[in-house]
């Protein structure tokens, strides 16, 4: 057995076992290093058919889509067809908000780091049509801004579906087309499309559901998001084609058959950082840059983005001081403990990168009382209170309005973290593994301009009393 065959197999027997152990019925692995791609494929991709994992199956990568997406926005920026601090409005003159004097403002540098105060949890269905991203734009129109742009980082999908129309109105052709030829012609990208019917073609995941610490069931229905979902959650693909993308980035934007994608000077500021992230335990990130989630491991730099797609969760992280890209898709129970147990092992063997443990309460636990931050917090589609019942500080998560029936309400106690110079950390129980390992990050902070707020999920919610 050759050194690279022998150092597969311990890997493949270790996603076997992780696996196993996390009750995630199928996952592939794929990562870079010394210049090559390793590919390994564990389980089965439908609990309900048995039809077995392999490497060249494809999975819905949810937010991982945002990369693509920003990288296309990036494209145009190089081809002077599109300025970073241009106001979308004149790019776009049919995108507007609730509050004028905002959507004056908003720039494409903002939506691209998540600062210009769109909000994430606007899922609305405009059909199947290619005009399914114009729509979904006037329609929201009408729906809040999480808060001020240039207040705070809050994590946004409506930003990015936008991003999406504006690649549509430049290109001249859909957003979903723009991905093959920006993206997948350019890259010789073999298992990367963005519609159901493109996937058919392929051994395709199917998404699964279930209580935590349970071998989950076969969801009701493959694909659960519309096509207007697509700019910020809709890209179907193999591990070894994200891979392949980040491969890409990591050599300053020329493809494996050397075709200049993008110059490196753009490369070099989609990884820059735009903003510090209050919440760092959410999505592990430090900050955000334009695009890409920022991580700091113990003084080692990366980049990357994790993705969660009602049932199929994948992971990307970049290492580029030693040209290492590695990832994960998976379709259901405990992805995130995987990923965790898997990508700290593995890391760190490749890259020496020391992740940092599960978020957690310390022991012991500091004297942090939840009543200065008691009350209620709204943004579109959740209200979340916080307060004490029975002497134990408890935070209610509720889905309202057109987010009604996304989620039942999430009823979690909280308990005291830390106070960093960001704001006060508490950990939530009772969020599932889907979100967390074991807790949940809950984050007080205040917008830059002195609205107290909380962060959940990377996103800031304004309290309203």
């Amino acid at each position: 057995m050759t050194k690279d065959a022998s150092f597969e197999a311990r890997w493949q027997a270790r996603l076997d076992e992780l696996r196993a152990a996390h009750h995630v019925p199928g996952a592939v692995l794929a990562f870079l290093v010394n210049g090559e791609i390793h590919e390994l494929a564990s389980g089965v991709l439908n609990r309900g058919t048995g039809v077995e994992t392999t490497t060249d199956s494809v999975f819905l990568l949810g937010s991982v889509a945002k990369i693509y997406t920003a990288t296309m926005m990036m494209q145009l920026v190089e081809e002077g067809r599109l300025d970073l601090d241009t106001p979308v409005v004149d790019v776009l003159p049919e995108f507007a908000t609730p509050d004028p004097e905002a959507t004056a403002v908003i720039t494409v540098r903002q939506l691209l780091s998540h600062t210009g105060g769109l909000t994430n949890d606007f899922t609305h269905d405009t059909g199947r049509g290619d005009d399914c991203l114009a729509k979904y734009v006037e329609a929201a129109r009408n729906v809040a801004l999480d808060c001020p742009p240039g207040t705070a980082v809050s994590y946004s999908g409506l930003g990015y579906v936008t991003m999406g129309r504006i690649i549509e109105v430049l290109d001249g052709k859909t957003w979903d087309q723009a991905v093959q030829d920006r993206i997948v012609a350019p890259l010789g990208l073999t298992r990367t499309m963005t519609l159901p019917e493109e996937a058919l073609r392929f051994r395709v995941a199917m998404s699964h559901l279930g209580e935590p610490g349970e071998d989950p069931d076969p969801a009701p229905v493959w694909d659960l998001m519309p096509r207007s979902a697509g700019p910020y959650g809709r890209v179907i693909s193999s591990a070894g084609d994200v891979v392949r993308l980040a491969r890409m980035h990591l050599n300053g934007g020329i493809a494996a058959d050397g075709t200049r994608v993008m110059s490196s000077e753009i490369v070099s500021e989609m990884q820059r950082r735009h903003v510090n992230v209050p919440d760092k335990w959410t999505v592990s990130a430090d900050g955000w840059a334009l695009g890409w989630t920022l991580y700091d491991w113990d003084g080692v730099a990366g980049y990357g983005h994790d993705g969660a797609a009602i049932g199929q969760y994948s992971y990307l992280r970049v290492v580029p001081g030693s040209n290492v890209a590695v990832a994960l898709v998976t379709n259901g129970g405990g992805a995130r403990q995987l990923y965790a147990d898997l990508f700290r092992e593995l890391l760190y063997e490749l890259a020496g990168v020391r992740m940092p443990g599960a978020f957690a309460p310390p022991e012991p636990l500091p004297a942090i009382g939840i009543a200065p931050f008691a009350g209620t917090y709204k943004r579109e589609g959740v209200v979340i209170t916080v307060g004490e019942r029975d002497g134990e500080p408890r935070m209610l998560y509720e889905f309202v309005d057109g987010m009604k029936d996304m989620s039942p309400p999430l009823d979690m106690s909280l308990t005291p973290v830390s106070v960093t110079e960001d704001g006060t950390v508490f950990a939530a129980a009772g969020a599932g593994p889907s979100f967390s390992e074991d807790y949940m990050p809950v984050v007080f902070s205040t917008l830059t301009n002195g609205t107290d707020c909380v962060y959940v999920g990377m996103r800031a919610t304004p309290k309203t009393n």
